[in-house]
């Protein structure tokens, strides 16, 4: 059999199950990144508060976070915190997922915050806005704005990093390729298709982006959302 051959084998072969676990490997990132946004936001929050423990608190999460690896934490919330209370293995794996990418959106939350004029914070407090209506209506659609391109980044790096739950028996893609190369003894074309099937996902997830991202542009500007230290209108 040759290599083109091998390649259609597996293909006819396990074309099935590796579309079932592509809906898996995205219902985990989907899951996974709900969880970092909430994350990342609350502590985007602590971030640029002006209570110093709540600062604190969130330079503690975001250095643990960043110094252990993703492995380490899957494999914690997995097995470790057994005894205090047992996490199915999707569960775990959208957890620990969406924990280590919430230490990331939290640093591009608070970077996008931050970068918007505080000219347009003293504008809405002199019209006689809330701390929290500014941040509501002013500042927060701005900043998600300009954090669209660096939270897409983070968003496909999670895609890429849901393999891991593999080691944790979730039955997504790269879980089904160990299962496939064990069963047919071919690893280098097996990997090589289920590579196929990563660099589709992250196309369509660009794409969907790509479209938000061009929307948002359109609708900051008939919508009339402070851009810089002016209203386009």
């Amino acid at each position: 059999m040759n290599f083109f051959e091998s390649i259609t084998s597996i293909i006819q072969k396990h074309s099935g199950a590796f579309l079932q676990a592509s809906v898996t490997t995205i219902s985990i990132t989907a899951i996974s990144l709900v969880i970092a946004t909430i994350i990342g936001l609350v502590f985007a929050f602590f971030k640029v508060s002006n209570i110093t423990f709540l600062k604190k608190l969130a330079d503690f999460y975001i250095f643990i976070v960043r110094g252990l690896p993703l492995i380490v934490l899957i494999m914690f919330l997995y097995y470790g915190i057994s005894s205090v209370i047992v996490l199915n293995d999707f569960t775990a794996g959208a957890i620990a997922l969406g924990i280590h990418s919430g230490a990331y959106l939290a640093e591009i939350f608070r970077g996008a915050i931050q970068s918007i004029d505080k000219g347009q914070t003293e504008a809405a407090r002199s019209l006689g806005m809330s701390s929290s209506l500014t941040m509501r209506s002013i500042i927060l659609p701005q900043a998600f704005k300009r954090a669209i391109p660096a939270l897409g980044n983070q968003f496909i790096i999670g895609l890429k990093d849901s393999s891991l739950v593999a080691y944790i028996a979730v039955t997504e893609l790269f879980s089904r390729a160990l299962y496939a190369s064990a069963e047919n003894y071919m690893p280098f074309e097996t990997y090589l298709v289920v590579g196929l099937y990563y660099l589709a996902l992250v196309f369509i997830f660009t794409l969907i982006l790509n479209k938000i991202e061009k929307r948002l542009d359109v609708g900051s500007v008939k919508t009339g959302v402070f851009k810089g230290s002016v209203i386009q209108k």
